[in-house]
């Protein structure tokens, strides 16, 4: 497990600013080496996009109808009425690792298109159960597949994503395809654990700021780290070098995590999709929450007080059968104020820093094409600058 130092928001740090209104975006994390290429970053996305999307569709396509039309409209390639779409399909992030993580074997990008494929397809079976487990109505602007088309579907739709994704790479029949769907598998599992972990710790009082990294980087890094060293597996990748690839994911995966963490709560709709304070109406114990909490003094107790009144109502409405009761806009205000007060916030924009310098010191000792490591470092200082 990576365990980073842990040490709670100074007391003495300056005077913090006010509140930020319902919808601010969070501030930028900027890493060390500020300044990104973005068109870089867009190409590398674009290319990712560009080579994987035709074998992602042709992989949805085997499914039975009418898990073929169901995943097409999660993907956003078509609306809910089955009339073509052109829906926003998420960053592309991972598609992007695992071809780049290819060309870090000296391989052509194209090689790691099944590995691309195959964990673009496990990421998004994860998306369809944590939206009906977490209840989410909306992904990137659109009615979630639970609300238009049913949980049933969500369910089985995200079963034979997974599946797909194993028959992706199990079928090309080489030893570096078994070799990667092992990694995709043990990804996998982690994701699972992680998921689990994040829903066991909605109705708890307290989550301590390890179990939080612990949960995330299961959730997100395990997944991460798949997607950027499985190209190189496809490519022949030694070992050392796939396995360093695969740290620098883990904490590229927490530092995308952390920024995560701060636009669940402060990030603005219109960029992140979802409503404002959306990880505070899940009661999330995100790293914002756990770090407040652990900091101490009054804005920590008067949350701690919250969030013990909020499991004793979750417990009682459990026990009658009843949902547990929603807020108003103003005690989300509030949650948010008392999380930046306590020092929550920026110990979590810190953290992101601390996780991206960690995945850039990663790659330190392994031979890599000089265009590669440029473009590993570009992506990190994307990942920790998102907006949504």
């Amino acid at each position: 497990m990576l365990r980073p130092s842990w040490s709670p928001p100074s007391r003495g740090r300056a005077p913090l600013p006010p509140p930020r209104r319902r919808g601010d975006l969070v501030n930028p994390v900027q890493p060390a080496n500020a300044g990104i290429d973005t068109a870089g970053v867009a190409e590398l996305l674009e290319r990712g996009r560009t080579l994987a999307m035709p074998v992602l569709r042709a992989a949805v396509g085997r499914l039975a109808a009418p898990m073929d039309t169901v995943a097409a409209y999660h993907f956003g390639w078509i609306d809910a009425a089955g009339r073509p779409a052109n829906a926003d399909g998420g960053k592309a992030v991972r598609p992007a690792l695992a071809l780049l993580s290819a060309e870090a074997a000296g391989a052509p990008p194209e090689a790691g298109i099944p590995g691309a494929v195959a964990v673009e397809l496990v990421h998004n079976f994860s998306l369809l159960h944590d939206d009906l487990m977490d209840g989410d109505e909306q992904r990137r602007h659109r009615d979630t597949v639970w609300k238009v088309h049913g949980p049933a579907q969500a369910i089985l739709v995200g079963d034979a994503l997974f599946a797909l994704a194993n028959e992706i790479l199990l079928e090309l029949g080489t030893v570096e395809s078994a070799l990667a769907a092992r990694r995709l598998t043990a990804a996998t599992r982690r994701l699972i654990d992680g998921q689990a972990q994040d829903i066991s710790f909605e109705h708890r009082e307290r989550v301590s700021v390890a179990e939080c990294l612990e949960m995330e980087g299961n959730k997100t890094g395990a997944l991460l780290a798949c997607a950027v060293s499985i190209g190189a597996v496809l490519g022949g990748a030694d070992t050392r070098t796939a396995d360093a690839l695969e740290r620098y994911g883990n904490h590229l995966g927490l530092a995308f995590q952390a920024v995560d963490d701060l636009l669940g709560i402060w990030g603005d709709p219109e960029a992140t999709g979802k409503q404002t304070w959306s990880d505070l109406r899940q009661r999330k114990k995100s790293l914002p929450v756990a770090a407040a909490l652990e900091a101490g003094g009054p804005a920590a107790r008067q949350l701690g007080e919250l969030l013990a009144t909020d499991a004793g109502r979750h417990a009682a409405g459990a026990d009658e059968g009843l949902p547990t009761e929603d807020f108003d806009e103003a005690e989300f205000a509030l949650r948010a104020s008392l999380i930046e007060e306590a020092g929550g916030r920026e110990w979590t924009v810190q953290e992101s820093r601390r996780q991206h310098d960690a995945a850039l010191a990663a790659l330190d000792g392994v031979e890599l094409p000089d265009a590669v490591r440029r473009q590993l470092v570009t992506l990190a200082d994307f990942v920790v600058e998102r907006r949504g």
